[in-house]
């Protein structure tokens, strides 16, 4: 019979390693942006090439997640954990001898198998280290800082690291990073049990069908930023994206053995904590978008200056893990949750209503959204997997992840689409006319209005899902005792 660890300090070594997997899944995307401009010069790179030198590993990470959180379960989350580690470090590695944008794409895609292998395998072993909620959720609180961490660092140390350096050395860090994550789980995480394993056969038609569903919806606001709302590429895309959908629902319905178990998905607490971090998908996406448009065609700020601007969501971000322990302690996990996911709301009607007033409003819409994030990150999460069975904990991991990615992508295309709608002339053609700037005050309340009605519908979703499932968890397991203990 397995022994859980009765604190944090006993599991250090599997929380580390764990830690470094979701640290590259942060640090990733952040720190090669700076290096953009630098790579498209050594490469003679495109516009177009350099946008899918990012791109390419969103779509292919968002893309296979479901598919392999499905394998995990299966087939153990160590095993599939310790593959996607070494893929890491061998693509990371061929960085070094890339010439030309499409081998460095091809290196990006890479390196997107290898984060669909991990990230739904990080959070499905923290919380199976443990059997208490209370220690579940401050491994999360660890994992997750460390994260962050490496997020709000990583465009400056990536800036510092450019002025001494080839930007091939962005890639590089991913190697220590994955024989460190390789390290900790191999000597601090048992192999998974059989009773512990899911043992359906692989539903290859339903993976399929997910995987382009989810490939196309996060392809298609890209098309609709850069094409605009009046072209045909995203309307096909995004059709593309409900016709895959919907064959992927009738075909899990039908399915002996399906991918996703859309019973379970209808689980009280699963439902509520997808409706959760869609959400703040939703919010932080298509905020940030306009935020950063506003500062520096609106304000002129400069980029280093905005950045700045950006500095009370990170502050938030970063110090705000110190609070959520007591936070959950003192109204509960499921209370946590939906008062976490209310802020992000709040914070998207502060700025729809009051942004235009000056930079005030804008952080402190910016400190309620991260304030919320940064509780529901965790919370959702912890009870995505409570509602779940143990042997379906990287599919529940898989599940959340994909619902912040689509839901993401959705808030970027709505901000970008009102945007483009309601503003004439080239929106980077500054200074703008009057008009222009009247216009572009109407597109930016018009886009948070927007945003704040559809998170505020998932959130108010979310709890009335929620309430059903209050105290629950799944019928295949008891729930675990709830507890604050180290």
């Amino acid at each position: 019979m397995r022994t859980s660890p009765r604190s944090l300090r006993e599991a250090w070594v599997a929380l580390a390693g764990l830690s470094a997997v979701f640290l590259f899944e942060m640090l990733d995307n952040s720190i090669l942006t700076v290096a953009l401009p630098t790579i498209g010069r050594d490469l003679h790179a495109s516009a177009t090439g350099l946008q899918w030198v990012t791109g390419a590993y969103a779509v292919v990470f968002g893309g296979l997640m479901l598919a392999f959180g499905a394998v995990a379960d299966r087939y153990g989350r160590r095993r599939v954990m310790l593959i996607g580690l070494a893929l890491l470090a061998a693509s990371s590695l061929a960085t070094a001898f890339v010439t030309t944008a499409e081998e460095l794409i091809a290196v990006r895609v890479a390196m997107g198998v290898a984060a669909a292998m991990t990230t739904p395998g990080s959070a499905a072993l923290a919380f199976r280290l443990f059997d208490e909620d209370g220690l579940r959720v401050r491994a999360f609180n660890v994992i997750t800082t460390v994260g962050i961490v490496g997020l709000a660092i990583g465009p400056t140390a990536g800036g510092f690291a450019l002025a001494i350096a080839p930007w091939q050395v962005l890639l590089l860090v991913n190697v220590p990073i994955a024989v460190l994550a390789m390290a900790g789980v191999w000597s601090g995480i048992a192999p998974d049990t059989a009773d512990g394993l899911n043992r359906d056969p692989v539903d290859v038609a339903g993976a399929a069908l997910g995987t382009a569903a989810i490939v196309a919806a996060l392809i298609a606001p890209t098309l609709f930023v850069d094409s605009g709302a009046g072209s045909w590429a995203p309307w096909a895309v995004t059709a593309a994206a409900v016709l895959a959908a919907v064959l992927f629902v009738l075909r899990e319905r039908s399915a002996r053995h399906p991918i996703v178990d859309l019973k379970l998905v209808a689980h009280p607490l699963v439902a509520s904590g997808l409706a959760f971090k869609a959400a703040t998908g939703l919010a932080l996406a298509g905020v940030g978008y306009l935020i950063t448009l506003q500062m520096q065609l609106d304000w002129g700020w400069s980029p280093g200056l905005a950045s700045l601007g950006m500095l009370p969501q990170v502050i938030v971000l970063v110090a705000g893990g110190a609070l959520l322990n007591p936070l959950v302690k003192r109204v509960g996990l499921d209370r946590a949750g939906w008062l976490s996911a209310a802020a992000v709301v709040a914070g998207l009607a502060v700025y729809a209503l009051l942004g235009d007033l000056g930079y005030f409003w804008v952080a402190v819409a910016l400190v309620l959204m991260a304030a919320g994030l940064r509780v529901v990150g965790v919370v959702a999460g912890t009870n995505v997997l409570r509602g779940l069975p143990e042997s379906r904990t990287s599919i529940g991991v898989a599940l959340t992840d994909t619902a912040s990615q689509v839901s993401s992508g959705a808030g970027l295309a709505a901000a970008g689409t009102i945007v483009a709608a309601m503003v004439t002339g080239p929106l980077t053609a500054t200074p703008w006319t009057p008009g222009q700037t009247a216009e572009f005050h109407g597109a930016v309340t018009a886009a948070g209005l927007t945003l704040t009605v559809a998170a505020a519908v998932l959130v108010g979703w979310g709890i009335f899902r929620g309430a059903g499932g209050r105290g629950s968890a799944s019928p295949s397991r008891p729930a675990p005792a709830h507890t604050g203990s180290a």
